[in-house]
């Protein structure tokens, strides 16, 4: 049972116990009344409403006390100080209106207070069950990329920009008939018309619930499997053709979806990449589980499973491609379900989520997110926390500036926190002025002092991180504001080296503490995947993926022919495999 079911069954208890002590007290004898006879307590109907809503959240026994409550459930009142008669004085009623309106206040209080002393009881947590107090559950307001570009440029453009890219294509027609097919809607992209019918081949479990954190995996069907072995056999080919004709007979099979988006990608083909990307993810979230939900930030999907792989690609993929819109605020929502999917972070999103925090504006959630997340105070260490927590402090002093507020005095200022990431990561400048770049001949003067000009990282992990930092937040330094901030805090950081030099060694110190191994342990992590420049491959490395068709072939898709071919061997396959437990079949 839900927290608000459970309240709305209390509030009714509360609302029955106060309209029968009013029925016990009765009103004054009335000529009137005694005429027009006593008026039975009237219903709301849009209270049916209500109730309809309620119904529809999982209906499950919290122990013995809450389920008393629902077979004792009464029928629902309107409002039970409207127990008068409809005939009487204006007097009358003002005097019974506020007798009432004391009543229902006095009976609400009861109602709150009783609801509460129940929930302690039960050690329910309300913030917890709704999610507000997770620092990564996903506003899902901001997680779709159209709904960010309808805020930005209005609605008539963004839908006469879409009717324009998608010319004919949301249209079938047949006989001359428009065919439009109804697909579920989703959270975190918008499925198109022109997409087939989800067919449910995939499918999720939940694993464990520990802690309150719910752990699932996806789980293939016999079909699924199937599909998955002809894309393997297909992958032996070594055709692009081949490996296309997998949808053919399995639209939605992520893995195929996957390779044909970074096909489109590396040719030049952005937009059919995100719209590849766009229908694996309509397929994966039609997966989920019923209990399964990003808003919550309590589910999780272990990277060690195979099966769960693709979701991670897929929306790394997809951060990617929104962040590319402009749609900054949409990236961040998708780079927080990333993080919170699985806290060993696989596709580094840490790495990115203080860069979204910052284009989308939400300085206040970064600082919160440096303080909370996993409680390890480490992490403000890391090159893009240590820069990106001084670039958040200089918007809200200069936000708080422009509104005549003072902010907490407890708080280290901006240049302060410029200066010790200066003196904690110098590398970072030397390859921010090379790479932005910045021409002013003050950074050649800054740069020819010892302390930047021979900074160097101190071992493999740092000096990875490093180029993924400048790599994603380069274009950030490009503002003129941020640019003399960076200059001015440069210019403090040399003129306290000429008179003391003792604090640099202690920052050193601290740096080798932080990252003391000799082996990368960030080497999983492509510096290309947090860049805004796509990499193509020439249309002549491009071919070598495309087999030219054999004679006898020739007119008819090479890839169906060669799917063809395999039909026999996989449907006995298929059978042989028919009996095995899907769980072997999900790890295999």
């Amino acid at each position: 049972m839900s927290t608000r079911y459970l309240r709305k069954v209390l509030r009714e208890q509360e609302q029955l116990q106060q309209q029968q002590s009013l029925v016990d007290a009765g009103p004054e004898p009335d000529e009137e009344d005694e005429e027009e006879g006593d008026v039975g307590p009237s219903r709301n109907l849009f209270d049916l409403l209500n109730d309809d809503d309620d119904q529809e959240v999982e209906e499950e026994v919290v122990n013995e006390k809450s389920s008393d409550f629902v077979e004792e459930k009464p029928s629902v009142l309107a409002n039970p100080s409207k127990v008068v008669s409809s005939a009487g004085g204006k007097s009358k009623k003002k005097k019974q209106k506020k007798k009432n309106r004391d009543d229902g206040n006095s009976m609400k209080d009861r109602s709150e207070e009783s609801i509460d002393a129940i929930l302690e009881e039960l050690a329910i947590d309300t913030k917890t069950i709704n999610g507000v107090s997770s620092l990564l559950a996903v506003d899902p307001k901001f997680l779709k990329a159209e709904d960010e570009l309808r805020r930005i440029f209005g609605s008539k453009i963004v839908r006469s920009f879409e009717n324009d890219r998608n010319g004919g294509s949301s249209r079938q027609v047949r006989g001359g008939r428009r065919m439009t097919l109804s697909l579920r809607k989703t959270m975190l992209v918008s499925a198109s018309v022109n997409w087939p019918k989800w067919e449910g081949d995939l499918s999720m479990e939940l694993l464990e619930t520990k802690g309150g954190v719910n752990y699932f995996r996806y789980v293939h069907s016999p079909s699924y499997s199937q599909a998955q072995r002809i894309f393997e056999a297909a992958k032996e080919a070594h055709d692009i053709n081949v490996v296309a004709g997998v949808l053919m007979y399995y639209p939605y099979h992520i893995e195929t979806l996957l390779t044909i988006a970074d096909m489109y990608k590396f040719s030049g083909e952005h937009q059919h990449s995100a719209d590849t990307i766009a229908k694996c993810l309509f397929a994966l979230e039609c997966a989920w589980h019923p209990l399964f939900s990003p808003v919550q930030g309590n589910c999780r999907l272990k990277y060690t499973h195979e099966t769960n792989k693709p979701l991670f690609t897929a929306l790394s993929s997809h951060m990617q491609n929104i962040e590319r819109r402009g749609c900054h605020r949409s990236a961040l929502e998708v780079c927080k379900l990333l993080l919170a999917l699985d806290d060993d972070d696989p596709m580094g999103a840490i790495f990115s989520i203080d860069y979204f925090a910052l284009r989308a504006e939400e300085y206040t959630w970064l600082e919160r997110f440096v303080e909370e997340y996993k409680s390890d105070a480490s992490i403000c260490l890391f090159p893009n926390f240590s820069y990106s927590l001084a670039i958040c402090q200089f918007y809200l002093e200069r936000d708080a500036a422009s509104k005549g507020l003072v902010l907490e005095d407890d708080k280290s200022s901006s240049t302060d926190l410029m200066k010790q990431a200066l003196m904690l990561h110098p590398l970072v400048l030397k390859r921010l002025v090379e790479k932005t770049p910045l021409k002013d001949s003050v950074w050649t003067k800054i740069l020819k002092h010892p302390f930047f000009g021979s900074a160097q990282a101190g071992s493999p992990s740092l000096d990875h991180l490093i180029k993924i930092y400048v790599e994603r937040n380069y274009v950030l330094y490009r503002y003129p504001d941020l640019q003399n901030f960076l200059k001015e805090a440069a210019h403090s950081v040399t003129e306290l080296l000429n008179i003391n030099s003792t604090e640099v060694k202690d920052w050193a110190c601290v740096s080798k503490e932080v990252f003391p191994s000799d082996k990368n342990e960030y080497s999983h992590l492509q510096i290309s995947d947090f860049s805004d420049t796509v990499p193509t491959i020439p249309p002549d490395d491009l071919r070598q993926f495309m087999v030219h068709p054999p004679r006898e072939v020739v007119g008819r898709n090479p890839g169906l022919v060669f799917l063809e071919s395999l039909l026999p061997w996989i449907d006995y396959g298929a059978h042989e495999h028919g009996h095995q437990d899907d769980h072997d079949q999900v790890d295999q």
